[in-house]
């Protein structure tokens, strides 16, 4: 089953041209959105770490 080189570009670029590309503003905040929940849920994990690491040095008697 040969396709050739040419056919195939044209199906691509066909195929590239029903591609609904996001705006600036979308991509935006888009992005803005992602950084957000990233940064959250580090501070939740820190706080979690955190809080088990005081359970765990109450109950082993470990540490300051």
């Amino acid at each position: 089953m040969a396709v050739s080189p040419a056919k195939f570009i044209r199906e691509v670029r066909s195929e590239a041209t029903k591609v609904t590309w996001p705006t600036r503003r979308e991509t935006l905040v888009t992005t803005g959105l992602v950084l957000a929940m990233a940064a959250i849920t580090a501070i939740f994990f820190f706080a979690v770490d955190q809080i088990i690491g005081l359970g765990v040095r109450a109950l082993f008697g470990l540490g300051g």
